[in-house]
């Protein structure tokens, strides 16, 4: 039978779809390719067993950080664990309920100041112990597309990414219909970043650096 718990866990999943889909199509540009992580994303959720489905308090946060570990994956080159019908191994996403419209507002804001700062520590107190970043590793500022989880690593690369540019400012706008980093050098975007919370904690960090999807954000 299906329990309230179990019907509700169900809802949240399916109502995180779009969600899912919005995301990977920000990162790769191509529906066929938001579709694919977005399959790949639902196959992990149902290879689980009951018992370890059960113990997931929040699916969506689940499945959004399983996203993202399945971007990564595509980014670097290696195929997802579908292709060798096996599951990948990655560290446990993080399970803190997502945060209200205005907590996450407040989160990434203290997350802005302490990218605008350099300030790695305070960037680690902001981020959670398993956060991710996913980068599309293209643009005018470079950077290497690597698996990257845990709060020190993606502190080191947030920092050596969005801190300290030359003739660059950062500011908070919207991203994705929520609170987000946009990057610019003389009016233009250079980097955009979309922020996924949970409690008062960053989860996840999105990057794009492809100047072919920043004209949205350029300004004048």
């Amino acid at each position: 039978m299906t329990t309230e718990r179990g019907a509700g866990s169900l809802q949240e999943m399916l109502d995180e779809r779009r969600h899912l889909l919005e995301i990977a199509r920000w990162m790769f540009d191509s529906a066929a390719m938001a579709d694919r992580v977005v399959q790949e994303t639902y196959r992990r959720w149902y290879a689980l067993g009951d018992a370890e489905r059960a113990g997931i308090a929040v699916p969506r946060a689940w499945l959004t950080w399983t996203a993202g570990a399945v971007c990564l994956e595509l980014l670097a080159g290696s195929e997802p664990a579908a292709a060798g019908g096996g599951r990948t191994h990655v560290p446990e996403p993080v399970q803190g309920r997502p945060a209200t419209f205005d907590g996450h507002d407040r989160v990434v804001r203290r997350f802005a100041a302490a990218c605008e700062a350099g300030d790695a520590a305070a960037l680690r107190a902001v981020l959670a112990t398993n956060a991710m970043v996913v980068s599309d590793g293209g643009g005018r500022v470079r950077t290497a597309v690597r698996p990257t989880h845990g709060a020190d690593a993606v502190a080191h690369f947030v920092t050596e990414l969005l801190a300290g540019q030359a003739g660059t400012e950062l500011s908070v706008g919207p991203v994705n219909g929520r609170a987000g980093l946009v990057l610019r050098q003389a009016g233009r975007a250079v980097a955009v970043v979309a922020v996924s919370v949970a409690g008062t904690e960053v989860t996840a960090v999105w990057i794009m650096l492809n100047p072919d999807k920043l004209r949205h954000w350029h300004r004048g």
